[in-house]
């Protein structure tokens, strides 16, 4: 198994800090990159909350939490980060939010979690095990009009019709209860392999964003988010693919640019509805650092901050 590298580690910390002695949150603490580091860099005042569906996160976030009193976890999405500010009593406002989105490397690495094409284990692909469909149950009922709606618009995928039927057909043949089986089935079916991408990378982004709501939980984040940071407070989001980082894109841009004016109209910030700016351009991975792990070569870092005072 691979050692888990935090991607983007440094640069993600050093935006988020704006008062050493704040409330920040990691909102994906999977196995604790960000966050050991943000404690590192708090003072004694300091107070981090990580939050995380995957029970073994939450394993590692709880051993943190004995050496670290100034840490806590939280198991859950943070889609529902509202709810664990107010049960943490800090409605009065947090100084900083971290999410850095997509699998992480031990998700991938241990197969029997579902998420790899290239290592054989039970399809799953659900990050939080105790809940929900797995991959293998969903296909095994999903019709091929709904496998071929998720590939094409979680995983941009050209030959999701194609791929779609494929599935259905095996299915048919034999259940889908295997990563390499459903990874074979796909690569079957696309009849155009891109260079150096395993021809089943898009499917299974794919069903692993739809099993898991990625997407939905991003959306339902970026709602609330305005609404807990303090004035000044930030947010840092780490993106993988096209999708989250147009939506994280969009969301910053809206902030930051309000609602549409006259130029000759005298408004305030607050009249435009104008609630962030953006601090920066993207911040992508240095070369080094995709030279030691190349799974951080799609990374895309953006960081906007709450106006107000």
């Amino acid at each position: 198994m691979e050692q888990h590298l935090t991607v983007l580690r440094d640069e993600a910390v050093s935006a988020l800090i704006v008062d050493r002695g704040g409330r920040y949150i990691d909102g994906t603490f999977g196995r604790g990159g960000h966050s050991r580091l943000l404690l590192q860099e708090l003072d004694g005042d300091g107070q981090l909350m990580g939050i995380d569906k995957d029970p073994q996160a939450c394993a590692e976030g709880e051993a943190l939490m004995a050496e670290d009193g100034r840490f806590r976890i939280a198991r859950g999405s943070f889609a529902d980060v509202d709810m664990l500010v107010q049960q943490a009593g800090w409605q009065g406002g947090v100084d900083g939010i971290l999410l850095d989105l997509g699998v992480s490397s031990p998700q991938l690495d241990q197969a029997e979690r579902g998420f790899s094409f290239i290592r054989d284990g039970e399809l799953d692909m659900r990050m939080d095990t105790d809940s929900g469909l797995s991959a293998a149950d969903w296909l095994a009922q999903a019709s091929d009009t709904e496998i071929a709606r998720v590939l094409k618009e979680y995983g941009e995928e050209r030959f999701a019709k194609r791929i779609a039927r494929a599935i259905v057909a095996a299915r048919e043949e034999a259940p889908i209860r295997r990563t390499l089986q459903l990874a074979k089935i796909v690569a079957e079916a696309n009849p155009a392999w891109e260079k150096h991408k395993h021809p089943a990378t898009r499917a299974f982004q794919a069903i692993r964003i739809f099993i898991n709501n990625e997407l939905g939980d991003l959306e339902c984040f970026l709602e609330k988010v305005v609404g807990l940071l303090r004035p000044g407070g930030r947010l840092v989001v780490i993106s993988f693919h096209s999708l989250e980082d147009r939506m994280v894109k969009r969301f910053m841009r809206r902030q930051a640019q309000g609602q549409a004016m006259p130029a000759y109209l005298p408004v305030t910030d607050e009249q435009v509805g104008r609630s962030m700016r953006l601090l920066g351009k993207a911040v992508k991975p240095s070369e080094q650092e995709v030279a030691v792990n190349p799974r951080a070569r799609s990374a895309v870092m953006r960081v906007a901050e709450k106006l107000g005072s």
